[in-house]
């Protein structure tokens, strides 16, 4: 990947959207204190306009104002969430729909919101969210371009694509990095996505790279109004086939004196130095336990002994965009 685009973060970043209740009640106060801590770490902080309706960049904006650590700030656009804007149906298989746009209008004006929102003049890092399925991609990757030609942006990516979009994305403005889901949980990403980033020299940033905490070890059951009750890998025999499955890599973890996340991100950091995982948090305990994986080396035995316990598809359910 470019060094320059990333050359002051460490690999592990932070993502945020979990402090938007995704995943259980959240406290402003206390997600700002958990920002500036991921900030002064010296990790990439993850959002988007749509997390919150614009609240999770409200609370980076003061997060940033907390410190005068210079942030690091990746944020996207694409989801509609406000009610007087318009866009395309997307069926995303978490069940519910999400409504896109992608016109060179409204990314012009989502850039501009989150400007304001986040209280910086440049974005560091700007996704297309999704990609809206009835606008050309090139439309969309273009606004983004103009806006890095304007100064508003440094460098931009894409979310939730296919290698093809990648590609054809790359010719129009350079993609410096793709966000997909990537982990020991999910490796698909592996057959299509990861080679065409390396192919065009960018970092590929893993959302969910603990598997929505199911890596962690610490899920056993989810709450009625747990988002993640939406991922067929969490929902009857299949979470409990697949909490079989994580005995395996508990067991390395204890041979490392490691928890069994920390294993999991550091088996992401050790396949390529282009792969950014950006977990979440609501406690600066946890940031600290996950940047610690940073330190852990993994031998080629237990990389191999990896490969066996948690090859592409050997967790149960269907893989969701």
């Amino acid at each position: 990947m470019s060094k320059s685009n990333f050359a002051t973060i460490k690999q592990i970043g932070y993502g945020a959207m979990g402090l938007e209740g995704y995943y259980g009640e959240s406290d402003d106060s206390v997600a700002v204190e958990t920002l500036v801590h991921a900030i002064e770490q010296g990790m990439m902080i993850d959002t988007a306009d749509a997390y919150g309706a614009g609240h999770n960049e409200d609370l980076i904006s003061k997060a940033i104002q907390r410190t005068e650590q210079k942030a690091f700030v990746a944020t996207k656009f694409g989801i509609v969430f406000e009610e007087q804007q318009t866009g395309s149906t997307l069926d995303t298989g978490w069940g519910f729909p999400l409504t896109i746009n992608g016109t060179k209008e409204y990314v012009a004006r989502a850039i501009d919101n989150s400007l304001e929102r986040l209280g910086v003049e440049q974005i560091d890092l700007l996704y297309a969210h999704y990609l809206d399925p009835n606008v050309a991609l090139e439309e969309t990757v273009q606004a983004m371009a103009e806006a890095v030609k304007a100064g508003k942006v440094k460098a931009i990516g894409l979310s939730n694509v296919t290698a093809e979009q990648v590609l054809r994305a790359n010719e129009i403005h350079p993609i410096a990095a793709v966000q997909y889901e990537y982990s020991l949980f999910r490796r698909e990403a592996e057959t299509d996505i990861l080679p065409a980033v390396n192919q065009i020299g960018a970092a590929l940033v893993c959302w969910s790279p603990l598997g929505a905490g199911f890596l962690t070890g610490e899920v056993k059951e989810l709450d009625a109004n747990d988002f993640r009750n939406n991922n067929p890998k969490m929902q009857g025999d299949n979470f409990a086939t697949n909490l079989e499955r994580l005995e395996e890599i508990k067991k390395i973890a204890v041979e490392y004196d490691i928890t069994p996340a920390q294993l999991a991100l550091a088996w992401l950091v050790a396949q390529g130095d282009n792969i950014i995982p950006i977990p979440g948090s609501r406690k600066t305990s946890r940031i600290d336990e996950n940047l610690a994986a940073l330190q852990v080396t993994l031998s080629e035995e237990t990389l191999a002994k990896l490969n066996e316990i948690a090859p592409i598809g050997a967790f149960k359910g269907a893989t969701l965009v």
